[in-house]
C-alpha cells in the first residue's frame, strides 16, 4: 500500500473514530480518567489529563454527525475504488 494523501486522511479518520468511541463510564473510569477528576481551582493551569478529557468530550460532542457523514463517504469510496 502506497503512502498517499487518502491513506493519511483515512488514518486521521480512524484516530478521530477511536477518540469518539471512548466511553467515560465503561472505559475511562476504569483507568482513572473520570469527569469529576482533574478539576482545578480558579486561576490554576489545567493539567494534561483534564485537557485530554476536554478534547475527548469535545470530539464526542461536536464531531458526532460529521463523523457519520465522513465515515459513510469513506465506506462508499472504498466500495467503489477498492
Amino acid at each position: 500500500m502506497a503512502f498517499t494523501l487518502y491513506s493519511l486522511l483515512q488514518a486521521a479518520l480512524l484516530c478521530v473514530n477511536a477518540i469518539a468511541v471512548l466511553h467515560e463510564e465503561r472505559f475511562l473510569k476504569n483507568i482513572g480518567w473520570a469527569t469529576d477528576q482533574g478539576i482545578g481551582g480558579f486561576g490554576e493551569e489545567p493539567g494534561i489529563k483534564s485537557q485530554l478529557m476536554n478534547l475527548i468530550r469535545s470530539v464526542r460532542t461536536v464531531m458526532r454527525v460529521p463523523l457519520i457523514i465522513v465515515n459513510s463517504i469513506a465506506i462508499i469510496l472504498l466500495l467503489l475504488f477498492g
